[in-house]
């Protein structure tokens, strides 16, 4: 995955923030009750979530490493890189509004989250740190289309440590929307909401991802194009 995927994948986080806040809203609404000490806990509850997306991104540069180990690598490394590309450009047509386009990331990871839910209840409602973090961690792997679709960039990463960094890159990014929710959430969605906003947005991100598929393009091709 090229350098960009870092810049890409935080800009997906930053300007997906709409979606960001609409799934863990109400969480963060709750952890503005905390008193004097909130800020604690939203930066313990987002600590422990950005620490899942990275454990995550960790994981799966790992099984794209294995990937790449097997015989006739090269196949493999240019199926990796494809699905990173795709997942980019659809990437940006979400954040163009065509939102559904993540639909079918969120329900793979239902199963997964019918058995960790219920351990969340445990650390709610989080009036401590020791509270928030561990709830973090376990509502980083809420069902999201945008963070299943960054994890399929980070299959191409090449290695645990990279996977880890592309996913971090994502998870700062949808930081300042949620440690600003409850205080500046209603400018900040107003800003992310602006169409010439995400229409920009949009584009970059597809712009990244045609421009990686037109690289695989031309290696495929020798160099023709």
């Amino acid at each position: 995955m090229p350098d960009s995927g870092y810049l890409a994948l935080f800009l997906v986080g930053l300007l997906g923030g709409a979606h960001c806040v609409g799934m863990c809203g109400g969480i963060v609404s709750a952890l503005s009750l905390g008193g004097p000490g909130r800020w604690r806990l939203h930066l313990a509850y987002n600590g422990g979530r950005i620490v899942s997306y990275a454990a995550a991104g960790a994981v799966a540069g790992v099984l794209g490493a294995v990937s790449l180990g097997l015989q006739g690598q090269l196949p493999v490394r240019l199926a990796l890189y494809l699905l990173a590309n795709l997942m980019l450009v659809a990437l940006g047509f979400y954040l163009l509004g065509v939102t559904r386009v993540l639909a079918f990331a969120e329900r793979a990871g239902q199963h997964l989250w019918r058995r960790l839910q219920p351990l969340t209840r445990r650390f709610l409602p989080a009036r401590t740190v020791a509270q928030a973090f561990p709830l973090g961690l376990l509502w980083g792997w809420l069902p999201c289309g945008l963070v299943y679709s960054a994890l399929a960039t980070a299959l191409a990463a090449g290695s645990a440590g990279r996977g880890a960094l592309l996913m971090l890159a994502f998870g700062l990014g949808t930081l300042p929307n949620l440690l600003l929710a409850g205080i500046l959430l209603a400018r900040l969605n107003a800003f992310v909401r602006r169409p010439v906003v995400r229409i920009v947005s949009g584009l970059l991100i597809l712009g990244f991802g045609l421009y990686g598929l037109f690289a695989l393009a031309r290696q495929a091709l020798g160099g023709a194009l």
